[in-house]
C-alpha cells in the first residue's frame, strides 16, 4: 500500500472526484452511517460549497430492519448532514425478509429505494460509495462464482438502474484513505458488524485480501484487473452489435415477425462461440418474461443448436421445428434455416391448472 493511500484527499482531488456531476439539478447520496459512504457526505458537501450555483443534494438512508442499530445509526446520520446542510430521509425496507439471499434482496430493496428517493428529489444521479477495496471484493466474488467477461468487469462508475443514474466517484478510491479523511476531519462513522459476519460469502473473501496482496494482489491490482476485463468486453460488445447488423442485413428478404427475433441459422454459426453467446443472451433477455437468462443455461442452449445444426443442417433447414426449447421466459426453436426466439407461453400455476381441471 503506498503512503498516498494513508493519506487523506484534498479539496482538489475531491473537486475531480464530483467534476462531471457539476451541472447536475439534484443529487442523491447513499449514506449508511460506515466510513465509506459519510466520507462520501463530507467530501460532497465540500465540494458543493466550493461551488457558486451546484447540485442540490439530499442524504438518503436505507434502514433495512436487520440491526436494532441501524436506526441509531440513521440518527447519526442524519445529525452530520444536517451540520453539513443538507437535506436528509430515512428510508425503510418493510415486509418479510427471505430466509436465504438475503444480501442480494437487501442490495435490491436498497436500490429501488433510492430510485424512489431520487425521482421525488427531481435528482438525475444517486451517488454510491464503493471504494477500490469493494472493486476488488467484487472481481472475487463473481471469479469463484464462474463470472463471464462481463461480469469480471465488475462495477462500472456509472450505471443507468431504474431510471436514474448510479454513480460510483470513489471507485477508484482505497478504503484507507477515506478513513484518513475522516480522522483529520474529526468525523467518526459507525461500524457495522454485519462486514465481517463469516455467514457471508464477501467477509469470507475480504478476509483472504491480505494474504493476497502479500502476493502481488492487493486492491490496486485486482481493481486494475478489473478495468482491463472491463475495457475487454465492451470491445467485444461492439463486434456484437455488428454481428447483429450482419445478421439483420441476411435478413433483409424476410418479412419480420412482431416480437420474435429471426437469426439465418448458416450465417449465426459462423460467428465466433463468444459473439453468438450475448446474440442468445441479448435476445432471450429482451424478449423472455422471468428475468435475466443463467449464463450458464445460456451456453447449454448454444451447445444444444450448435449440436442440432451439425447432427442435421438438412432437416434444420425443414419447416418443421428441429429444435424447441424455452429458457427464462423465452421460446428459442430452429426451423426453416433459420433461429426464431420469441415470447414463450405464460405458465400457468398450479392452482389455476385445478381450478381449470375441475371444471371439465
Amino acid at each position: 500500500m503506498s503512503d498516498d493511500d494513508n493519506s487523506p484527499i484534498s479539496a482538489r482531488a475531491a473537486k475531480q472526484l464530483f467534476a462531471e456531476l457539476r451541472s447536475a439539478p439534484a443529487l442523491v447520496l447513499a449514506v449508511s452511517g460506515g466510513p465509506d459512504s459519510v466520507a462520501l457526505m463530507w467530501l460532497a458537501a465540500r465540494w458543493k460549497r466550493g461551488l457558486a450555483r451546484g447540485p442540490q443534494l439530499t442524504v438518503v438512508t436505507v434502514d433495512h430492519g436487520l440491526r436494532p442499530e441501524a436506526a441509531r445509526e440513521a440518527r447519526e446520520v442524519k445529525r452530520l448532514a444536517a451540520e453539513l446542510g443538507l437535506a436528509h430521509r430515512t428510508l425503510r425496507w418493510l415486509g418479510a425478509k427471505p430466509d436465504t439471499g438475503l444480501p442480494a434482496a437487501a442490495r435490491e430493496a436498497r436500490y429501488r429505494l433510492l430510485a424512489q428517493a431520487a425521482r421525488n428529489a427531481g435528482a438525475s444521479h444517486v451517488l454510491t460509495a464503493h471504494t477500490r477495496d469493494d472493486q476488488a471484493e467484487t472481481l472475487l466474488m463473481r471469479l469463484v462464482r464462474g463470472s463471464g467477461l462481463a461480469g469480471l468487469s465488475a462495477m462500472a462508475r456509472l450505471t443507468e438502474r431504474d431510471g436514474v443514474v448510479l454513480v460510483r466517484p470513489l471507485l477508484d478510491v482505497p478504503k484507507s484513505q477515506l478513513i484518513a479523511t475522516l480522522r483529520r476531519a474529526k468525523i467518526g462513522f459507525a461500524d457495522d458488524p454485519t462486514n465481517r459476519d463469516t455467514a457471508f460469502t464477501r467477509p469470507r473473501l475480504r478476509a483472504l485480501l491480505p494474504q493476497l496482496a502479500a502476493e502481488g494482489g492487493d486492491s490496486r491490482s485486482l481493481a486494475r484487473l478489473a478495468g482491463r476485463l472491463a475495457r475487454a468486453n465492451a470491445a467485444v460488445d461492439v463486434l456484437v452489435d455488428g454481428a447483429e447488423r450482419f445478421l439483420q442485413l441476411r435478413a433483409r428478404g424476410d418479412a419480420p415477425q412482431a416480437g420474435v427475433r429471426s437469426f439465418e441459422a448458416s450465417a449465426f454459426v459462423n460467428l465466433p462461440e463468444e459473439v453468438r453467446l450475448r446474440l442468445l443472451l441479448r435476445a432471450v433477455n429482451a424478449l423472455g418474461h422471468e428475468g435475466p437468462a443463467e449464463l450458464g443455461k445460456v451456453e447449454t442452449l448454444l451447445a444444444a443448436l450448435d449440436q442440432a445444426l451439425a447432427a442435421s443442417p438438412r432437416a434444420a433447414a425443414n419447416g418443421r421445428p428441429f429444435l424447441k426449447q424455452t429458457l427464462a421466459g423465452a421460446l428459442i426453436s430452429l426451423a426453416g434455416g433459420r433461429i426464431h426466439i420469441a415470447p414463450a407461453p405464460a405458465r400457468r400455476s398450479k392452482g389455476r391448472m385445478r381450478a381449470d381441471e375441475g371444471g371439465s
